[in-house]
Order: C-alpha cells, then structure tokens, then sequence
C-alpha cells in the first residue's frame, strides 16, 4: 500500500484473477484497486461479467464501482437506485454488467482493466466482487439461448452475421408475462445502454411481456455485427401490469421484490430476395387472373350473343315470310327476343319503322341537345307537381315507373358527382395521409422506437425504408380490382349510352333505370381503400387507424345508396347530403377515438344521437320523403298515434317497408344499447360494424324481396352471390385472428405476433386483404348484375320495395 500525495485516503492495488469472489470492506479512508488481464483474439470473443454484492444497507452513502478498460470507462454505485413513475425510487443491493468488449485488430491481445472500489461512508461497507468470463457471449444462429435478467443484472450478447445471410430477425421468448422486459439491438460500440434509464438512448427497442422480434439488416451494421440487449423494467405499467402504489414520502425507497426473468433468444435468417420475388409475383398474378377471367367471361357471353342473335334474325325473318307482316312489338319474339332485338338487326333493315319507333326518334333528337339548357329544379318546383309527388309516392303498390319520372339526363348529372365529388375527397385525404405516414415512418427509424407501430413483428418484411412491406402489398387487391370494376362499369356505360342513341326500347322504358354515377364512386372508393390501408399500414397505431377505416364507412353507405337508388331512383339522396352525412361519421369516429375511450358522457352523447338518426331515417323510407320535420312535426305524429292506434287499430299501409324499418330499428337499438353498456376501446370498428350491419340487413331485404315479387336472379349474379358469401366467410375468419392489437400496450400486442403462413411472406392479416378485396370486388358486381332478369321488363311492372 501507499499514500497519495495530498490526500488521506490509503490506495490499494491488487492483481485479481477471474472466477474469484472477493469479500472486502471499503471506507472514505481507503481505495481498492483490482487489477485483471486477459487476452482477447480477434476470431473469439469472450464476455466479461462484474457482478457485485453489498452486504450492508448503507443507502446514504452507496459504493462507487468504476470499471476502467482500454477503451471504455464504466461506472455504477451500489446500491443502485432506479427510478420509476412519478419519482418512486427503487434500490438494488445486487448488480451485475457485461462489460463492453472493444474490437482488436491484432489476432491475440492482452488487455488489461482495473476495478476501482471507493465510498465516502466513514463506516465500513462489506461487499463481494467477483468477474467472470462468459463463455456463450456470442449468439449462433438458429440455436435458442437461455439465460436470466433482472433490472440491476442486464444481459447482452453479440452476434455476427454470417455469410451470404443480410438480413436476421432476433427472436425473444419468455414463458413469464411479467416482470416487463425492453430488448434492444444495438451497434458495437462503448458504451453499450444497458439500464432502464437509458436503453431507449441508441439502436432498436421495443418493450416485451412474452414476445419480442426485431429484424435487423446488415447495412445497418457497418461492422456486420451487433449487440442483443435485455433490460428488465423497474415497473410493468409500459407493458400494460399495474402501478405500485404511490409512496407516502417523496424520498421513500420501495422494495422492488423479486424481478428476476427467464428469457430465451434465438437469432434467425430472414427471408431472401427470391421470396421476396415470390410474394410480388404471387399478389400480381392472384389479382391479374381476375382480369383474364373477366376478359374470358366477356368473349363467351359476346359469342352467345352473336349466336342467339343469329337465331332470333333468322325467327323474324320466318315469321315475316310466313305471315307477311312485321311483328308489331319485339316481345313478340319471345325472350331471346327480348334481349336481343335491336334496331340495327336484319329485321329492321328489311322493314319500315313502326309507328311507335318513329316516335321515340324525336325523343332521340331531344336527348342530343344540351345537358346545361336542363336542371333538375326546372322540375318539382310547382304546387300541382309537388301534390302530384304526394299522390305517386303514397300510393300503396309503388312500381319503379312512379319514381323513374324525371328527365334521366338531369338524373345522370346528379349522380355523376359522386364520382366526381369522391375523387375530389380523395386526393384531399390521401395527399396529408401519405405525407404523415411517411413523417411515422421516419421517426421509427430515426428514434428506433418500436413500439411506435403496432407490427406482426414476427412476419414484418423490411423494404428500403419500410418496416412492413407485405402488409402493404397485400392492398394492391384492392386496387387492382377497383380499377377492373371501374372498367367494367365503364363498359356498361358505353353499351347503355349506344341503345339510348339508336332509341333502343328496353333501354328507354325497361327494367331499372341505368345510373352508372354511385358504381364509379364505388370503384374510385375500393382503389383508395386499398391506398389508405397501405398508408395505414406503413405504421398501423390507434391515431391513424381511421385512415382504415375511412374509405370503408364510404363504401358502406354507397352501397346503401345503390341499393335505395335501383328502385328509388328520383329521391335518392344527393351527392352533396350523402357525402355530408358520411363526414359526420368520420367525425364521430375521429371524437370517439380520441374521447370515447371509457368516457360515459360520449357514449351517452353518440348513442342518443345513433338513436335519434335511425328514427329520422325510418320515417324519411317510410313516406319516401313526403313529409316535413317543422314545429308542427309533434302534433302530426300524435294525431297520426291517435287516429291509427286509439281510435281505429290500423295496420302499417305499407307493409314491407314497415317489417324493413322495424328490423333496422331493432338492430340500432340493440347496437347502441351494446355500446352504451360495454363501451368497447375501439371505437372506429364498432362504427363500422354499425354500418356492415344495415348493409346486410337491407341487402338481404332486398333479395327476399326481390324474390317474394316473382322476379328471378340469373347464373351470373347468383354465382357472384355465392362466391362472395363463401370468400367473406374465410375472409372475416382472417381477420378475427388478430395478430396485433393497438388496444393494448405494444409489449401485449406482441402477444399475438405469428410467423407467416404463405410462402414465408404473408401471414393471417395480408390473406384477410386478399380475401376481403375479392369479396368487395364480388358484392359490387352482385349489386351491379342482380336486376339483369328486369332488362326486358316494363318499368310500371317492377315493383318498389
């Protein structure tokens, strides 16, 4: 021993070998100094663990442990005070740290570091120091490693990437969900931030209960290695455990008990880029076949035709022959006649006009003049229309002639805005959509959070800067098939303009009026669907989640209103009060995510308003619009109660829409009655399970309906029908998998982390976008072909219902 000059304080030095436990006392008045070597090779590397041990509980004064090496200083006190939420102070009388282990460029070295132990307690502390090697520092790949941690004993290992393998993804297990633990992936370098209070300082991170994966690129590594941290937590509420009670005095320490884990790590190849390849081709292809198989299905039905046309030239042309007339209708020709006989057929060439096709040709001029010369409110503005509306549309029996009255052109105007009118909404909505998730992804990985995005992590394919690119891929279903619906829509169109250019009688008085508007805005909103779920996906959380959801409430309601429209097409809503009411959705949904969270006022709120809109919308079907909301609307319907239920007990004039309303009636009232009770935390899909709901409700009223009216569903539509209701089912059991969850904390969402199941690529949720495309894709042409059977039929024979 020595004394330093100018000081009091006795320095001892003491050569320290490894795997040996020292039981020393320390004071203000000494310095103990332990000195250790070892050699380090550049092809192995070995840890180096200090663990220490207070045996006495000097708080006051704690011993400071400096480790110095050859390029790293390490200190740390014991006890060690960690601190927790709001100030609680947690003290840890045992330590244990893997010292930083810096890179040799010799292929052997001997390097030296010293253990400096001191105090400023005038007492003597007992302590026990002991290093050790740790011989499995360095992680294999493929082979699972067990080991324990605790908040005051981190645990970090290295691994090395071998080669030809440029992308790992780290896998931690426990079988204990608490207490909570933090892994990190970080660079080699000194030092390695392996405490509470600063493992979120540098790398990746994410908080764990059981599961925890991140995966890890080689270009992000220049030294083509890194470290795998484990860091217990001094409290489990970052991973969703209660909160310790609060301490009576600020200064209070608080026995943290017995935090010790059991975890497991294992480091394992990611995919490569033939998978990569694999998966593309694969989303390509699946939603390319649906355009080779609408493609065949057109040229079959195109040489059909051609050969039913045929025959039904040749039948009028023995007809003529045989009675030396020409038929005076073309029903008269039967069915193939009906849907095929067209102006421009052989029959027509060879014979004059009839009477009633010459008339419809000045109807044919009129339709050529300008579509600005004409408003729809030229129309309905008279006192003797508007009592003429109130005898039409309050007769019992309503056939689609009795709301087919005004001019189509003004008509196709009025609904070609909600194309136009969606279009303008989305490029407003997706433009800051894109710009925000890209500001989320950046964060993640400038920050290294993980616990930002609520990933499978255990199927999460990097891409350049994206975390999750086959959650993204998986959308382009519904892209690709929206612009095919659109096309097909589109086609329609040009077929339909074409009858009513050459005056074609079934397109001018037969079956349900062709408006093409609410068809375009459906397809425009099946592509942003798919757009928006990407962006969504980029880094899903509860904040952005509407961006999901947005375009599905949109779809929802136009689907509603295609459906209303077929049969109703002069009251239908108009583009600007559709548009408007599904704004109030969105909004409500923005307020319930942000405020609904537990919060009984707003549940309250919502489902009174839930409640008061459904009643306001049964009475608007039920009159079909002819009656008015004013300060006489009370006295109207207590008079209305007294003269149908009090004086005389009348059953409803309109049945099936009575039976349809108090149906939709019951389902509201139940729903809002659910969320008033069980306040469900996701907010954004209970309303559109509110939406999904009145959806199917008023479709199957329809098909029943439709068949209850002797009408009959054709091969197309119904195959369409039963493929749909077949792909949703697998579709919706996908979807309830639920491989995460922003319900939860990020660390219980891993919980629900699985591997992937097709093709190493795709897990549960990216087959839930592919099925679920392909079913939406389906329901747009159930809607779109379910009233092909009317083509032929007169308007004032098609019933309203």
């Amino acid at each position: 021993s020595y004394e330093a000059v100018g000081e009091t304080k006795n320095v001892v030095q003491k050569d320290a070998e490894f795997d040996v436990t020292y039981n020393d006392t320390v004071t203000s008045e000494n310095q103990t100094i332990y000195a250790f070597n070892h050699t380090v090779s550049r092809n192995k590397t070995e840890g180096v663990r200090v663990s220490v041990d207070v045996l006495s509980q000097g708080f006051e004064s704690p011993i400071l442990f400096v480790v110095r090496q050859k390029q790293a200083v390490l200190s740390f006190q014991v006890p060690l005070i960690l601190r927790g939420l709001y100030q609680r102070k947690y003290p840890y009388n045992h330590l244990g740290r893997t010292l930083c282990q810096p890179p040799t460029r010799a292929a052997s070295e001997t390097q030296y570091f010293f253990v400096d132990v001191s105090t400023l307690s005038s007492q003597g502390t007992n302590y026990q120091l002991r290093v050790s090697r740790v011989e499995s520092f360095t992680l294999q790949t493929d082979k699972k490693f067990s080991f324990t941690a605790s908040p005051s004993q981190p645990q970090y290992f290295k691994y090395v990437f071998p080669d030809g393998v440029d992308t790992v993804i780290v896998k931690v297990n426990s079988d204990m969900t608490f207490p909570c633990s933090v892994m990190s992936v970080q660079d080699i370098q000194c030092p390695v931030y392996d405490l509470d209070n600063n493992v979120a300082f540098i790398g990746m991170y994410q908080t764990m209960t059981k599961k925890g994966a991140i995966t890890v690129q080689r270009k992000d590594f220049p030294s083509n290695s890194f470290y795998v941290v484990v860091v217990v937590k001094t409290e489990d509420e970052a991973c969703g455990g209660p909160l310790r009670f609060y301490p009576l005095r600020p200064d209070e320490l608080i026995d943290a008990g017995n935090r010790t884990k059991v975890i497991d790590v294992v480091v394992s190849p990611a995919i490569n880029s033939e998978v990569y390849v694999m998966g593309m081709l694969f989303c390509l292809g699946i939603f390319l076949s649906f355009y080779l198989l609408t493609l065949l299905v057109a040229l079959v039905l195109v040489y059909v035709c051609a050969f039913l046309l045929t025959y039904t030239q040749l039948g009028a042309i023995y007809v003529r022959v045989s009675t030396g007339k020409t038929p005076a209708s073309p029903y008269e020709y039967g069915s193939f006649g009906n849907l095929l006989l067209r102006r421009d057929s052989l029959l027509f060439r060879l014979s004059p006009l009839p009477p009633s096709e010459r008339s419809l040709e000045s109807v044919g001029r009129s339709r050529q003049e300008s579509l600005s010369s004409v408003e729809e409110d030229d129309y309905d503005t008279l006192d003797d229309i508007d009592s003429d509306k109130n005898i039409v549309r309050t007769k019992k029996f309503l056939c689609v002639s009795d709301l087919a009255r005004k001019d189509k052109r003004i008509l196709s105007k009025k609904y070609q805005i909600y194309f136009w009118n969606i279009a303008t909404i989305a490029v407003f909505y997706a433009l800051p959509v894109i710009q925000l998730v890209i500001t989320y992804q950046t964060v993640v990985n400038v920050t290294g959070n993980q616990d930002i995005c609520f990933y499978n992590f255990l199927c999460a394919h990097p891409l350049g800067a994206l975390s999750a690119f086959n959650n993204l891929l998986s959308n382009l279903g519904y892209v690709m098939l929206g612009l095919l619906f659109l096309l097909i829509v589109l086609k329609r169109d040009i077929v339909h303009n074409r009858a009513l250019v050459r005056n074609d009688l079934n397109a001018l008085e037969c079956g349900i009026p062709k408006h093409f508007g609410l068809f375009y805005a459906m397809g425009t909103a099946l592509m942003m669907e798919g757009l928006l779920s990407a962006c969504y996906h980029v880094c899903p959380n509860y904040t952005n989640f509407q961006f999901d959801t947005s375009f599905m409430y949109m779809i929802a309601g136009l689907c509603m209103l295609k459906l209303y429209q077929k049969r109703h097409p002069d009251i239908n809503a108009s583009a600007y009060t559709a548009y408007a009411c599904l704004a109030a959705v969105i909004f409500f949904s923005v307020l319930g995510v942000v405020f609904g969270k537990g919060n009984m006022v707003f549940w309250i709120v919502f489902s009174v308003i839930h409640i008061l809109a459904t009643l306001l919308l049964s009475t608007q079907l039920y009159y079909m619009g002819r009656w008015r909301f004013d300060s006489g609307v009370l006295r109207r319907i207590v008079y209305v109660i007294y003269t149908d239920c009090i004086r005389q007990c009348s059953g409803p004039m309109y049945i099936d829409r009575m039976v349809l309303l108090v149906m939709g009636n019951i389902v509201n009232w139940s729903l809002a009655a659910y969320g008033l009770i069980e306040r469900p935390n996701d907010f954004a899909s209970y309303l559109l399970a509110i939406a999904i709901c009145n959806l199917l409700l008023y479709f199957a009223f329809y098909i029943i309906m439709k068949l209850r009216s002797g009408e009959r569903i054709k091969c197309l539509p119904l195959v369409c029908i039963l493929f749909t209701a077949v792909v949703w089912g697998f579709a919706l059991y996908f979807f309830f998998q639920g491989l995460s969850t922003w319900q939860k904390t990020p660390a219980e969402s891993r919980e629900h982390n699985r591997d992937c199941i097709l093709l190493s690529f795709f897990d549960d949720h990216d087959i839930w976008h592919f099925l679920s495309s392909i079913a939406m894709f389906g329901s747009f042409l159930v809607l779109l072909t379910m009233d092909d059977d009317l083509d032929t039929v007169q308007r004032d024979k098609i019933f309203v219902f």
